[in-house]
């Protein structure tokens, strides 16, 4: 009995850590539909006595966003763009969050290189404790040091499990420890909480 006992208790095991993935994915994905389908789908209502049909919004979405990926490919689009970046650039706090929110789109979703130079780790918010950094640029030539100037270095720490928030430390360049980390693997990791981990390249 404590054998078949220990044997069930292993299986049940196994099938949590089976399913708990996949439960997990298709129930974010779930309410990922269902909030993108709200936003439009209210605002269509074809069938008589003003019924909602299920998926239509998010098809309008879906199709909203290829349009305006096409508009941005046009001249025009492109043009556009750059003069309404210009605008919100110029805004106080919003350039901060749009530049932000910007940077960690392109990161995630481009595959192109980002602005961030470096993934580092920075101790933070005392000696022995270590944080994820991203180098930004090198710090702006008016800040100076006490004793003396110094190299030092622009640092965005991002805030879990919202990195468009965190914190810009300036860093001596020699108290900074690079790493061999790539910003999007950085990001995801610290969107997840150090959850998800970069997969290491086969040698």
């Amino acid at each position: 009995m404590k054998k078949l006992m220990r044997r069930l208790r292993g299986d049940l095991l196994t099938g949590i850590v089976v399913l708990t993935p996949l439960v997990v994915t298709l129930y974010i994905f779930v309410q990922l539909f269902l909030k993108v389908d709200n936003l439009l789908g209210r605002f269509i209502r074809p069938l008589p006595g003003g019924k909602e049909v299920p998926g239509l919004g998010f098809l309008a979405v879906v199709v909203l966003l290829v349009l305006v990926g096409m508009l941005a490919r046009s001249v025009f689009g492109r043009t556009a763009i750059r003069a309404g970046e210009k605008l919100l650039t110029r805004i106080p706090l919003v350039n901060r969050v749009y530049l932000a929110v910007q940077q960690i789109s392109r990161a995630l979703l481009s595959g192109r290189r980002v602005p961030f130079r470096q993934v580092v780790l920075v101790e933070f918010p005392r000696k022995g404790i270590y944080c994820l950094g991203l180098v930004t640029s090198e710090a702006w030539e008016g800040i100076e040091v006490a004793g003396g100037k110094e190299d030092l270095l622009a640092v965005f720490l991002p805030t879990t499990p919202n990195p468009t928030s965190g914190f810009l430390l300036f860093v001596p360049a020699e108290e900074v420890i690079p790493l061999e980390v790539k910003a999007e693997d950085a990001l995801k990791m610290i969107i997840s909480g150090g959850m998800v981990y970069p997969e290491r390249e086969p040698s």
